[in-house]
């Protein structure tokens, strides 16, 4: 392949500078179809420095006062949001989302992600208890656990890259970080203002790579002792196996096959636009997108009728077109694996009633080649189906009746994920029953993807182990300790 083009090379950040690798990954822009970066494929020995670095920076990093870390990981949100125009440009580019997502989501995500934990480092406290009758006093303290290896993905790379790194050094801990080697440019330019904000050499050390070379060489690595990782159920198994010898602690975010449940007296001026974001927002790679829509039967018809024609009303095109809906994927291979989910359907006798194999794609002459697709919207298929069991990841989701509350329920738990749902209803009673039963770490009525950072994020089933949020991160990056005084 020829790289006559300028390529952006990038290259690891270990111990505070930039270090060149000995080979290198093509990345490509998605919207395009071209080769426009390449990426460090590191392994063993790039990951063996990096920790080596993290180690090292340990001690003195983890003695700082959390008011002290606080201010630097605020210097290093200051930064970035200074920087965020390049960074969303950055993002759309190498992901393929819309500029107007990644301005308005992924990078002022990240900037609040280091914020809101500088703040919450702040303000943790730890238990006491008094046993008066033996004459002893019990407290707790915590403190940072070492070197934490971080794994993020591809879908909101600088968002979910962010949510790990933030909360792992306002505890105390130094990070060794991988990117998905898919969209690696903004892990890299925020490396860039490490120094400026004041985080120690050391401190914050990213690795680019695949999973199978640096991540493996990281999850195995015996000086790392906590992992957390964002990203698929497969490579969340695989980390599991390779870290038990080791007996690490895991964070592990994983995938989705999320339902909304429609009860015929829902508000549709509100569930219809808001359930079309939810299935086709950043091209449906969210993990919290819904793919699975159970209807009521008794506005079935219409609720279809206008969910498709607000569907064909998404603009997809060039992602750093502000009037576009809809970018690109990731890859041309998950372009094919999204596109033969809705194959599958058809085999199987499903409808599909807009968008892949139905309507054509207009697409900008520099964009012919990218990896599009449109809104697609499956109607009549069986809940064994495939399309309704497994995570699609992309602009595709599945409408079906249903007639019971009681039904419903047992239809959207029968699948092995447990990661988010959304209920509409205007019943009170109805929504905190449904709540209930959902085997799902998060519900959302009457809306979607509106987030406490406070509280937990997180999944169910084949969806993940453990949460993140103020206090669950907190409590991951940290070890506790039970100190008893006898006087």
């Amino acid at each position: 392949m020829s790289h006559s083009k300028a390529l952006l090379v990038l290259e690891n950040f270990i111990a505070g500078k930039f270090v060149p690798c000995s080979s290198y990954i093509d990345s490509y822009n998605p919207s395009t179809g071209d080769v426009y970066c390449r990426v460090p494929d590191s392994g063993k020995e790039e990951v063996e420095a990096a920790v080596k670095a993290a180690k090292t920076a340990f001690p003195i990093w983890s003695s700082k006062s959390p008011l002290e870390r606080s201010q630097i990981l605020n210097k290093l949100a200051d930064l970035i949001e200074h920087d965020l125009e390049a960074f969303a440009q950055a993002e759309s580019k190498d992901q393929g989302k819309t500029i107007t997502f990644a301005r308005t989501v992924d990078i002022p995500r990240a900037v609040y992600n280091f914020r809101f934990f500088a703040s919450s480092i702040l303000h943790h406290t730890t238990e006491c208890t008094e046993m008066a009758t033996v004459g002893c006093v019990h407290y707790t303290s915590r403190a940072p656990v070492g070197v934490a290896g971080l794994i993020s993905p591809w879908n909101l790379p600088l968002y979910l890259l962010t949510w790990k790194i933030a909360p792992a050094i306002a505890c105390g801990n130094t990070v060794v970080a991988k990117p998905s080697e898919m969209t690696s440019v903004t892990a890299w330019l925020m490396c860039k203002l490490l120094e400026k904000a004041g985080v120690p050499h050391g401190v914050v050390n990213v690795v680019f790579g695949t999973g199978a070379k640096a991540g493996e060489a990281l999850v195995c690595h015996p000086d790392v002792p906590l992992i957390s990782f964002t990203g698929s159920t497969l490579t969340a198994q695989r980390i599991t196996e390779k870290s038990a010898p080791h007996c690490k602690r895991l964070s592990l975010e994983l995938g989705g096959k999320n339902p909304a449940i429609i009860f015929d007296d829902a508000d549709l001026s509100q569930c219809i636009p808001t359930t079309l974001r939810s299935s086709f927002a950043n091209q449906g790679e969210i993990c919290l997108c819904t793919s699975r829509i159970f209807v009521q039967r008794g506005i079935y018809r219409e609720f279809l009728k206008r969910f498709v024609s607000e569907a064909k009303k998404w603009k997809v095109g060039n992602p750093s077109d502000p009037t576009v809906d809809m970018g690109a994927l990731i890859s041309k291979e998950h372009l094919e694996k999204v596109r033969s989910y809705v194959k599958k359907a058809q085999a199987e006798g499903a409808r599909v009633l807009c968008g892949e194999g139905v309507d054509s794609l207009a697409l900008p002459n520099g964009n012919q080649k990218g990896y599009f697709m449109l809104p697609t919207v499956i109607a009549e298929v069986k809940d064994e189906s495939c399309c309704m069991q497994e995570e699609i990841f992309g602009p595709v989701t599945c409408v079906v009746a249903f007639d019971t509350e009681e039904e419903v329920i047992e239809r959207a738990n029968s699948v092995k994920y447990g990661l988010a749902a959304t209920v509409w209803s205007s019943n009170v009673g109805r929504v905190h029953r449904v709540a209930q039963r959902l085997q799902s770490g998060l519900v959302w009525t009457n809306c979607w993807l509106i987030r406490d950072l406070n509280l937990p994020f997180g999944g169910m089933k084949a969806s993940g182990i453990g949460r993140e949020g103020a206090k669950d991160s907190y409590e991951f990056f940290t070890e506790v300790k039970t100190i008893t005084i006898k006087h």
